[in-house]
């Protein structure tokens, strides 16, 4: 038994920037976004048609921190009108913070509440979201969770509800060419761990994988090339298509091991999230070489059916981009890394993957007794 359920609209496309003030409707809208010019300019478009927003929040950069997310509620429910619907403009952390403030109704206590506590969350007055994501990599906008980070007290959280899927996702690439080789980059790569986790994953289903494994291939074929033709909209497109894909597939699957040992990673060791959660990409897909069925077929698919090399080649890949897949090159000691490894695995997302232990071990090139010394 499998299902697959995304209820998403979709507008994909050069200049869908235009079709964010249809989807407004006519209706009092709040902004988030960055506080930058070349949002305060895309800002500006929407507005022309749309009208002015009744709020903006701008104060969250990256990473939206519990912190900053008081403040955002705390300007949200000042609005006067009260907003209808929320237009989030900018990268994943923009669109995971319009889904607090629409969860949060203005409350963030409620909100905090629910993520630290565990205490029930109230939906069921939730404003629509418009996503308008102007990277090519965290696949928010077609998912219904949110990362929340608490950076003074070393936690991340996820904030996960069916009500917060946005309504609509209007993914313009032209909005990516603005993105700097950087941030193209680890988005990238993040958008390729979506793909892949969402197939070494308990979750994984016969439509997720056909997501999952045509954004893989196409990112490994043009991320290298756009990070040298920064300008080209024809690979900003391709780029943009395969994140929307790979978010689409793990909409119904969520990440996986990558992921789970990516957070403290980012936490603890100021490990950009892109990098994070990818470099150790080659070390998971040895591991899980030998499992079968749909995994497997994914797997094969994108990288040939010879998978005792497929770690090589994804290997090659990551170095030749300039990404190291040594853990020491982020800071992290042997005994800390193999410890880390294991609490993995104990994480909601490090119970999503399909393999074992003993595998992923075998492959970092440890065993489980050493690592628990």
């Amino acid at each position: 038994m499998w299902g697959f359920v995304n209820p998403v609209r979709i507008e994909f496309g050069a200049g869908a920037l235009a079709r964010v003030a249809d989807h407004v409707g006519g209706r009092r809208w709040a902004l988030v976004t960055y506080d930058m010019d070349v949002f305060r300019s895309a800002a500006a478009t929407i507005a022309e048609q749309a009208g002015l927003p009744v709020v903006t929040i701008g104060n969250i950069v990256t990473n939206p921190d519990l912190a900053d997310l008081e403040e955002s509620c705390a300007a949200y429910s000042r609005a006067h009108p009260k907003p209808e619907v929320i237009v989030a403009l900018g990268g994943g952390s923009m669109i995971d913070a319009a889904k607090v403030l629409a969860a949060s109704g203005g409350s963030f206590e409620m909100v905090k509440r629910h993520l630290v506590e565990g205490a029930p969350l109230d939906t069921s007055k939730v404003p629509p979201i418009i996503a308008v994501p102007s990277t090519a990599g965290t696949g928010s906008e077609v998912t219904s969770w949110a990362t929340v980070w608490d950076a003074a007290n070393g936690q991340k959280y996820s904030l996960a509800d069916a009500a917060l899927y946005p309504r609509v996702a209007v993914v313009d690439p032209e909005l990516t060419l603005a993105a700097p080789r950087g941030l193209t980059l680890a988005t990238g790569l993040d958008a390729l761990s979506h793909a892949l986790e969402s197939l070494w994953n308990v979750s994984a289903n016969p439509v997720s994988a056909v997501f999952a494994v045509e954004a893989a291939k196409e990112i490994i074929e043009v991320l290298p090339r756009l990070l040298d033709d920064l300008s080209s909209v024809e690979l900003r497109t391709r780029q943009a298509r395969a994140a929307l894909f790979a978010g689409l597939a793990f909409s119904n699957t969520k990440t996986a091991l990558a992921h789970s040992i990516s957070y403290p990673l980012t936490l603890h060791y100021d490990v950009v999230h892109g990098i994070a959660c990818s470099f150790t990409l080659p070390m998971v897909l040895r591991s899980v070489s030998e499992v079968r069925g749909l995994t497997r077929e994914g797997l094969a698919a994108i990288f040939g059916p010879d998978l005792s090399r497929a770690g090589d080649r994804l290997e090659r890949f990551l170095d030749d981009l300039g990404v190291s897949t040594d853990f020491r090159s982020y800071g992290v000691a042997p005994d800390a890394w193999s410890r880390l490894i294991l609490d993995a695995f104990d994480g909601e997302r490090g119970r999503n993957f399909i393999g074992t232990k003993r595998a992923l071990m075998q492959a970092a090139g440890l065993t489980i007794d050493e690592a628990v010394q």
